[in-house]
């Protein structure tokens, strides 16, 4: 399971240094895609499997589906580590998540999701107000606090 916060910056080649902890869960193979709000994820290559699993599993018959589908696939890559616990961020995913120097890896359960300072700065901040909202909405879907 992923969790915490870590910073880390891009460099001018595209690469970026994924955090130890990370790597010792992610292992050898592992999927980068475009992910929601503005990030992008890595699955370990179990969860993937998992996730496109349940994806081919949509009816195929809902435009909502077949976009959905088209969204995370044609985005997946198979990622790997260099030497120094690199990976290297191709460009269209480099703009999707909008990552020019500091980015934020953000460990949130099966996946990890990378994000540009700052919108991290803008989405990670919940306050009192909204997070009541939030544990209310959550409520309503059998999760308690």
């Amino acid at each position: 399971m992923f969790l915490g916060e870590y910073s880390h910056s891009i460099d001018a080649k595209n690469r970026l240094i994924v955090p130890a902890k990370y790597r010792d869960e992610l292992g050898e193979n592992f999927i980068l895609t475009k992910g929601f709000d503005g990030c992008l994820y890595i699955y370990p290559q179990k969860e993937w499997e998992i996730f496109e699993e349940k994806l081919n599993s949509l009816p195929v018959g809902k435009s909502d589906t077949r976009k959905m589908v088209r969204f995370f696939m044609s985005s997946a890559t198979q990622a790997e580590f260099d030497k120094q616990g690199r990976i290297l961020i191709p460009v269209t995913h480099k703009k999707h998540a909008d990552l020019d120097r500091e980015v934020v890896f953000a460990g949130v359960g099966k996946k990890i999701e990378i994000w540009s300072k700052e919108r991290w700065d803008e989405t990670a901040t919940i306050d009192c107000e909204d997070m009541d909202t939030v544990a209310e909405n959550l409520s309503d879907l059998g999760i308690d606090f």
